[in-house]
Parts: structure tokens; C-alpha cells; sequence
């Protein structure tokens, strides 16, 4: 018999966790504070990135923060600010932007972004969600300046060495695979093994396939308090109603390190604010790009192109910096040939928080004072890309199975 288990955060990892308890027999409720039609699961690039395999927290990202700690358009923006919990975060952060951190974290990104393509195209083959979008041209890593083409190009041959597909592009290559570039791009790195799909298509029919197969979901429903039988929780208090679950999976993305606090755990989680623009008419963008310079990305999505990207650690809020967005503009009009975003297409621009832990690992695991708790979280940038490897792993645990990947890596307890 399957056991009852509430998830707490119905973004994408939420439901993937959903997805996978339910087929094991498993009673799942989520619950989610909000309506579930936002957030980042639904503004994000909707990149599947294998070649992702260098964290956020490298050499360099620290520094780089602090040069652009007092310019509010820029890709990578840290508002000052006298947070305890910032501080604590930065502090770990900025222990961890290390060449040994980099070295540790690429096996298991890489492992863990196949495993999760891996189980989209399952998703994807075996209709049980309708038709979606899943497109596997691969990513282009657009440069116009040869500082940002010999970094990538030193990524690719990592990548390569790590068993990825990759290919370094002169100019004249890359105009056959994606016209109407500006003249002064240099080249770029296609990343074959990427793959890239539309999130508000995907989330939508997930929510509808897990409600068809007896998961419950509410909504506009937010966690109060927890209690407790020594090293269980016995019942979650929620705004609307009591719960007492057999396991419980914290999957609350931004707002996870709060409910840990209510746990009497300590999670360094920090929100990353990233914001997106749709273009809905036709632009001539045939493949997925990062705009290197500019970091921002660009994806030809169903009937429309989005435009996403910047780092934005500014504590939890949704307010929406027209300077940022203006950036992304600016940056696909510096990149693409007759390109023209409008102040309407900006004004329809939306944001969302990206969980971020201190080394650019996810949390994925249970914790060793509380028996029925597994945790899903951290997963910053690539929270849609890893969503189906998490939910798949987050089940294993909980069903007592075989990991299909080693996850030691990703332990909630660990120490910064």
C-alpha cells in the first residue's frame, strides 16, 4: 500500500515529484501559496542543458557581483542590503567560487541534466501529457568578443571531455544553422545535447495529468506551522486546512529556506530574480542562443520567441526593474538582425525567483533530524531542467528504490 505524502510547492519540481510518487502507488497532495499560473517555472528559457556543467558559484562570480553591485541593469546584480540571511549566504557563496567547488559539482550537474532529458522524452514519448514541445537542435553560445569565445570554447572542451556533444562554429557555419545575426558576432559554440521545450505548454498539462490520475492540488494554500512527534511531523497547519501526512516533500523553491526555519533548520537559499519578454510574431530565431556578453537567452518557443535571462539577488519580491528588462531588449537587438522590441512587448514582461544555494547545487535529499521530510530545492538556473531528474530521484528515496544516480553531492545537511 502507498503512502500519503504531501508536497509543499507546485512549480515544476513540485509536480515532477508528484508525477513519479503517484505512479508508485503513492496518495500525493501538493499545496502551493500561490495560483500556480506564475512563478519561475513559467518565465523561464525552458532549456533542457546537459552543457550547463559549470556552477554558479566559479571563480569570479563574487568579484563580478561586487563590480556590479551598483548597477541595476546588469546580468549579474546583488542589491546591498544588511540581511543576516544574505550576509550568511554570500559568505557561503563566496567560500564556495572555488576551481575545487567547479571540479566537484560538473560530474554531478552533467549526470543529473541527462538523467532529467532522459526522462523528458519519456514524458514526451509516452503521450501521457498530450503533445509538447521538445526540440532537440541543441544550444548556440553567441560571442562577439574573443575574452567570452575562449572561455566558452575552454567549457566545450570540457564538455566534450565529459562525453558531451559539442561543436565550435566559425562565423560562416553558424550562418547556415541561424540567419539574420549581426555582423559583428564572432562565432559560437552549438551544444548538441541540449534541448529545449515551452514551459507554460508543459506545466499546464502536467497539472491536468496528475489531476486525471488522483493527485490533489490546491491552491492559494500557505503552510501556518508544523507539528511535531520527536523526529516526525505528525501535522502541517495550512491556511485552509490540517494535514497529517506520512512524508512530506519541501519542494518550495525561494521560499524553502522560511519553512526550513519553521523546521529548526538552517537551508542557504537565496532568491535569483529573472525576468523574461514573449514575442509574439514571427522574428526568424531558429535556434535556442545565449547572448554571451549580454547573458540572456533566447528561445523560439510554440507561436512565439521568449527572451529571458539576469541574475537579480534582491531578497524575495516580484518587482519588475524596467532597467533589467530594458537590458534583454537591448541585448536581442545587438545580437539579431531587424529585431525590435517594443515598449508594449516590455511592459508584458514577467519575473520569477530561482532557489540558490550557496555552490550552485540543488538540495535534493532527507534530512538527518526529521525521519519524514525529503527536501527538493536550489536548483537555481536549471530548476526546469532538472525538474523530472528531481521528482524521479525525490520517489526513489521515498519508495526506498535504487537511486538512479548518486546524490551525495546534493545532501541538504551539507556544510559551507
Amino acid at each position: 500500500m502507498g503512502k500519503s505524502i504531501l508536497i509543499i510547492g507546485g512549480g515544476i519540481v513540485g509536480l515532477s515529484c508528484a508525477y513519479f510518487l503517484q505512479k508508485e502507488g503513492n496518495q500525493v497532495t501538493v499545496i502551493d501559496k500561490s495560483s500556480m499560473e506564475g512563478g519561475a517555472s513559467y518565465v523561464n528559457a525552458g532549456y533542457l542543458t546537459p552543457s550547463h556543467i559549470i556552477p554558479l558559484a566559479s571563480p569570479g562570480m563574487m568579484a563580478k557581483g561586487l563590480k556590479w553591485m551598483f548597477n541595476s541593469s546588469s546580468p549579474f546584480y546583488m542589491k546591498p542590503r544588511l540581511d543576516p540571511d544574505f550576509i550568511r549566504w554570500a559568505w557561503a557563496f563566496n567560500q564556495s567560487s572555488s576551481k575545487a567547488n567547479v571540479e566537484r559539482a560538473i560530474p554531478l550537474i552533467k549526470d543529473i541534466n541527462l538523467l532529467s532529458k532522459e526522462l523528458y522524452s519519456d514524458m514526451h514519448d509516452s503521450g501521457e501529457l498530450g503533445d509538447f514541445q521538445l526540440v532537440k537542435k541543441g544550444l548556440l553560445m553567441l560571442y562577439k568578443t574573443q575574452k567570452e569565445g575562449n572561455h566558452e570554447k575552454e567549457v566545450a572542451r570540457r564538455a566534450a571531455d565529459e562525453g558531451l556533444e559539442v561543436t565550435e562554429l566559425t562565423r560562416a557555419a553558424l550562418d547556415t544553422l541561424q540567419p539574420n545575426l549581426n555582423k559583428d558576432i564572432l562565432g559560437a559554440v552549438h551544444y548538441q545535447c541540449d534541448a529545449h521545450t515551452s514551459p507554460n505548454e508543459i506545466m499546464a498539462q502536467l497539472k491536468a495529468y496528475l489531476i486525471k490520475a488522483g493527485v490533489v492540488i490546491q491552491t492559494n494554500e500557505e503552510v501556518q506551522r508544523f507539528e511535531f512527534n520527536k523526529t516526525t511531523i505528525t501535522r502541517v497547519i495550512t491556511s485552509n486546512a490540517i494535514y497529517s501526512p506520512d512524508e512530506i516533500v519541501l519542494a518550495s523553491g525561494s521560499w524553502t529556506s522560511g519553512l526550513a526555519k519553521a523546521l529548526g533548520m538552517r537551508l542557504l537559499i537565496e532568491p535569483g530574480k529573472g525576468y523574461r519578454i514573449n514575442v509574439k510574431r514571427p522574428l526568424g530565431v531558429t535556434l535556442p542562443a545565449i547572448l554571451m556578453e549580454a547573458k540572456v537567452a533566447v528561445t523560439p518557443m510554440r507561436n512565439f520567441t521568449r527572451f529571458a535571462g539576469t541574475m537579480e539577488l534582491s531578497g524575495i519580491n516580484h518587482i519588475i526593474r524596467k532597467e533589467r528588462v530594458r537590458a534583454i531588449a537591448k541585448a536581442a537587438e545587438n545580437f539579431y538582425e531587424n529585431i525590435h522590441i517594443t515598449d508594449e512587448e516590455i511592459d508584458e514582461a514577467r519575473c520569477g525567483l530561482r532557489p540558490v544555494s550557496p555552490d550552485g547545487l540543488p538540495y535534493i535529499g532527507r534530512v538527518s533530524r526529521i525521519k519524514n521530510l525529503t527536501i527538493a530545492t536550489g536548483h537555481a538556473m536549471m530548476g526546469w531542467s532538472l525538474g523530472p531528474a528531481t521528482g524521479k530521484l525525490v520517489s526513489e528515496i521515498i519508495s526506498e528504490k535504487p537511486l538512479s544516480m548518486p546524490i551525495e553531492g546534493f545532501h541538504p545537511d551539507r556544510r559551507f
